[in-house]
């Protein structure tokens, strides 16, 4: 069977327990090792990582990257999961779990700066490189052998070690021959993991797996799954696609040839953007327009950089607001035209919010661009609106000013509105690495 040493690189032709060349044990082996060209890639609890790196004295600790007592857990370390903690967690859920958990505020600059230094090392391997997250991505590596004069499996093997030199993380990574295969190997084996799945064990591999293994079927279609009596993968995939369309519409026939473990999906490096949003939770719930307008326009400041950062601009905007008992409402509207400044976002956004605040109390808001626009047709102005290229050149200048001088050099008037004490935020900030009191 084809072996594969993950530190020395070596390819032992027999099976030992430990490669003869360097002693480690972490020996890569599969019928197809050396055959399967699509590599779903995963860094290992990615925000908490970064923060381990750049802080070794947290090194074998629980560390959680999140904040706030209503706040959720943004990422965990491995530590903290062995006690519990998830991503999307409630913190206090979290920390009643790991109370001995350092909590680190999330610096998202500091995670993008090393997303690119990783998808930088990926595009050396394939152009053909399709992110599907700050920390994850998958890459077709057919037909690139005579160019790296080695098989994808250990082209990969080499990735993962200048990775950890170079970044400072780990990843994981799943081989197989199509993308779906490849996500689900990626879930096997980890932290850094090479866990492969061949095309000829697909099937059989995949039938005694529940349905929710499928990326996209979450509890509720499970639920309504298992009501038809089909829980387990296997369960599916005895079914043709005639009778598949009639028991499941349209998606039926995909569905059952997803559990077989087919997916003909090519690796897309020009994926579609459909939306950019931003949100917060609140430390405690708001009810009034005037208590969310300040955390409205701040959001709206953050989602105009994401759009300039993207090239892109708003057609329109999604306001998004969960309830004090989780229930969510979304309100959308087209801009008049295509918008990335936050005057206008927030102009729009602000007339949606205050339809909706009727007294209800809310623990989450969001802002979104939807449907997003190239940026260079944006805040051209008309004569319903000949302002708007005045406010594209105010907030490029502010943007440019702030770039130099930093964040606080230059305020819009509402900027300086929303830097009051913030009610959605404790009024004495708390370090960084101190636990919020737990709910009673």
């Amino acid at each position: 069977m084809p072996s594969l040493c993950r530190d020395c690189f070596a390819r032992p032709e027999d099976h030992p327990r430990r490669c003869a060349a360097c002693g480690s044990a972490r020996l890569a082996r599969h019928p197809e090792l050396f055959r399967l060209p699509i590599a779903h890639v995963d860094c290992d609890a990615f925000f908490a990582s970064v923060e381990k790196r750049d802080r070794p004295e947290l090194a074998g600790r629980p560390v959680i990257v999140g904040g706030g007592q209503r706040g959720v857990v943004s990422a965990a370390c491995y530590v903290a999961r062995t006690r519990g903690v998830r991503s999307a967690m409630p913190m206090f859920k979290a920390l009643q779990a790991c109370p001995d958990a350092v909590v680190i505020k999330p610096d998202f600059a500091k995670y993008v700066a090393a997303s690119r230094q990783v998808r930088a090392l990926m595009e050396e391997l394939t152009p053909l490189v399709q992110p599907m997250s700050i920390d994850e991505a998958v890459l077709d590596l057919s037909g690139t052998e005579a160019l790296h004069g080695a098989p994808p499996a250990a082209v990969l093997a080499r990735f993962a070690r200048r990775v950890e030199s170079e970044v400072g993380v780990t990843v994981s990574i799943g081989l197989a021959p199509n993308r779906l295969l490849a996500k689900i190997a990626v879930e096997r084996d980890k932290p850094r993991g090479l866990a492969c799945i061949g095309a000829a064990e697909a099937a059989s591999l995949l039938a005694p797996e529940p349905v929710t293994i499928l990326p996209g079927v979450g509890p509720a279609f499970a639920a309504k799954l298992a009501g038809l009596g089909y829980a387990t993968l296997g369960q599916l995939q005895g079914l043709d696609a005639r009778e598949a369309l009639r028991r499941f519409g349209e998606e039926g026939p995909t569905l059952v040839a997803r559990a077989r473990g087919e997916d003909a999906r090519p690796v897309n490096p020009d994926r579609e953007t459909k939306s950019i949003s931003a949100e917060t939770t609140f430390e405690r719930d708001l009810a009034t327009a005037a208590e969310m307008e300040p955390i409205l326009w701040r959001l709206c400041e953050k989602l105009a950089r994401r759009l300039a950062e993207k090239g892109f601009a708003a057609g329109g905007v999604v306001l998004k607001l969960k309830t004090a008992r989780f229930a969510q409402r979304t309100r959308n509207i087209r801009l008049p035209g295509a918008s990335a400044v936050p005057e206008t976002l927030y102009a729009t956004a602000r007339s949606l919010l205050a339809r909706e605040a009727d007294g209800t109390p809310f623990r989450l808001i969001g802002i979104g661009a939807a449907p997003l626009v190239e940026a260079a047709g944006a805040d051209r102005g008309d004569l319903a609106d000949p302002e708007a290229p005045r406010r594209a050149a105010r907030w490029a200048a502010m943007e440019s000013l702030r770039a130099r001088f930093g964040e606080g050099a230059v305020l819009a008037g509402r900027g300086l509105e929303a830097r009051r004490p913030d009610p959605s935020r404790p009024a004495s900030p708390r370090p960084e690495t101190r636990r919020p009191a737990a709910r009673r």
